[in-house]
Order: C-alpha cells, then structure tokens, then sequence
C-alpha cells in the first residue's frame, strides 16, 4: 500500500546553549506515510518523542518561509521536503548554515533582517499622489520585468547555499539583492537610486562570486543570480555614464 506505514531513522541537530557545550546530532525513530514531510516528521518527534526540541514553522504550504533547514546538507523547506525520498536511508536535519545557532534548528536572523531593511523593501513613489487622483497605474509588460523576483518568501536558503556570505557576513547576500532588484525595477518606483548607494558596492552586487546555487535552492523559483547579474550591468553602465554626463546614469 502506498500509504502503509514506515519507519524512518532521523537524525536532528541539538543544543541547548544553558546545558550543551557543543551542538550535537540525536536520533530518533519516526513512523510516517508517503504523504509526510520532513517538518511533519520534527512535528512528531516535538509531539510524541521528545517535547525539548525546537523549530521554525508555520504555514505547511511553503508560503511563510519559516521551516528551512538543512536536510541532509542540502538547503530545503521542511514542509516541502518528503520523508519517502530518505527512506530506507536516515535524514539527517539541521539548522540553515552561516546563520548562529540559537537553538536546535532555530538560527540567528538579525543579520538578514537588518539587510532587509535597508534596502527599502517597499515602493517608494517617484511623485507624490493625493488619492483623488487614482492608483498608480502599470501595464502587463511593466509588472512582468519583476513578477518573478517578487514571489521571495524570505526563507534565506540561499543564504545557507551562498558561500560568498559564508565566508563574508557583510555581503548583503542573494536573496535581498533580489527583493532590491524587483523594486528597481517597478515602473512605480523612485527609490532605485538611493538603493543602488548599496548595490554598487562591494558588500552589494560586486561581492557575489556568481556560483548560482542560490538559484538551484530557491523553492519558489525567484533566480537571484539573474537579479543580481542584472544588476551588474546596469551598475557598470551607470559607472560608464558618469564619465559622459553626470546626469547620464540610469534612474
């Protein structure tokens, strides 16, 4: 029967910084069907096996962004990760890499936030409008230039797939670069100039090494290489207009 019950080794990384020195890997036996997740089976384990441990969740719809972990050293959203792809085999689940360990699978998100933050994660008018005179308008043509980078749910795997922000946490990192490309790139939009003070720079744009990966994780098909690549071309030729005319570069 597709659905008959299994048995499933997973491992779960631990620490509980009042009581352990070091982070440690526990296992645990988890029953599931074929139709259960990765986060269906930590659900289990916090339910009915050990209460101690700790998770992000929320929505179980890949929506909200909160479950991602590790699984297996791959980057995935727990409530879109199935158990029957690991079986017979263990999986083993951590918490999102280059982050700090809070506890269990519970990372450390000021950083990313604090990035998110400045880039002005909002659309910024370029006139001011009173409300009699109506929204502002935007052709199909115009909302597909940044349709697919508007999806980010913000679950920061490919920050744990980036080893750019791996090896430098100033780099503002793939994901964000992304968000800040689709509001550049909003027709209804003004602030692309005060956003690119950033990008420009070597903790923007210019620190990606282009290894892509962020892309192959990302659950909701955002592609924040092909964000950020964009971005580097119009950042070049902003660099090259100034040299034509100090009111030539890209608004």
């Amino acid at each position: 029967m597709a659905n008959s019950i299994k048995t499933i080794g997973v491992e779960v990384l631990r620490y509980r910084p009042e009581q352990d020195r070091e982070p440690f890997y526990q296992a645990y036996s988890v029953p599931f069907t074929d139709d259960w997740s990765v986060l269906q089976g930590l659900q289990f384990i916090k339910d009915d096996l050990d209460s101690s441990l700790s998770f992000r969740w929320s929505c179980r719809m890949a929506i909200c962004g909160s479950c991602g972990v590790m699984i297996n050293g791959v980057p995935k959203l727990g409530c879109r990760t199935f158990l029957r792809h690991y079986y017979p085999d263990k999986v083993r689940v951590g918490p999102l890499e280059h982050f700090p360990i809070e506890r269990d699978l519970v990372v450390v998100i000021e950083d990313f936030i604090n990035k998110l933050e400045s880039i002005k994660p909002y659309i910024i008018p370029k006139e001011a409008r009173e409300l009699e005179q109506g929204e502002y308008l935007q052709s199909p043509a115009q909302l597909e230039k940044f349709r697919q980078f508007s999806t980010c749910i913000n679950c920061m795997l490919c920050y744990s797939a980036c080893p750019q922000y791996g090896l430098d946490s100033k780099f503002t990192g793939p994901g964000i670069l992304a968000i800040m490309h689709r509001y550049n790139a909003d027709s209804r939009d003004g602030g692309r100039a005060e956003r690119m003070e950033l990008g420009h720079s070597d903790e923007g744009i210019w620190g990606c090494s282009a290894v892509a990966y962020c892309s192959e994780v990302c659950p909701k098909d955002v592609d924040p290489a092909n964000a950020i690549n964009q971005n580097k071309i119009t950042s070049a030729i902003d660099y090259f207009l100034r040299f034509i005319s100090p009111r030539g570069a890209v608004k």
